[in-house]
């Protein structure tokens, strides 16, 4: 996983010096822990931007990583309240390498937006091919009948940071 956080902090610090040349100011936002999470933080820091962390209370973590700025930063007791927050004000959802909370909030958000609960249209973008076609065949919910070959164009899997820069960008 050390090549996709080094992914992440590279497109991260990427989007955040794209944001501060646009006439639109957008934020890097992250759920505030360690891992990928940082790596988010981390790249907006080193492009000298704040960026947003939105924790949750876990027994095994404690508070949000040190690259997120302390005034955006906000701990969460219960995911689903989290999870309104990261997706109210998204733009685009960018989703790397992780373990059953990255499921969990890909899944939500995939379903938010299948049956039309997100009233807005946000792009979902799966970084590391490797990673997420041989963890799911996305094909064979096709194949089985509990999506529609429409549903996979709700998000898009991307295998180079220049490529997710250039796709969310434009």
């Amino acid at each position: 996983l050390t090549e996709y956080y080094d992914w992440a902090v590279i497109l991260a610090e990427k989007l955040a010096s794209w944001s501060q040349n646009n006439k639109s100011k957008y934020y890097i936002c992250s759920g505030g822990g360690p891992g990928m999470m940082e790596a988010a933080n981390r790249g907006a820091h080193k492009a000298s931007t704040e960026s947003i962390a939105l924790g949750i209370s876990l027994p095994f973590e404690q508070g949000v990583n040190q690259y997120a700025s302390p005034e955006l930063s906000f701990e969460f007791h219960y995911f689903f309240i989290r999870k309104f927050y990261f997706l109210y004000h998204a733009k685009a959802v960018v989703v790397f390498p992780g373990g059953f909370g990255t499921m969990d909030e890909l899944f939500e958000t995939l379903t938010l937006i299948q049956t039309g609960k997100l009233q807005k249209k946000v792009p979902i973008y799966l970084i590391g091919r490797d990673f997420w076609e041989g963890l799911i065949n996305f094909n064979n919910f096709v194949e089985w009948g509990v999506i529609s070959a429409e549903d996979l164009s709700l998000f898009k899997i991307i295998d180079d940071t220049d490529d997710a820069y250039e796709t969310i960008t434009r």
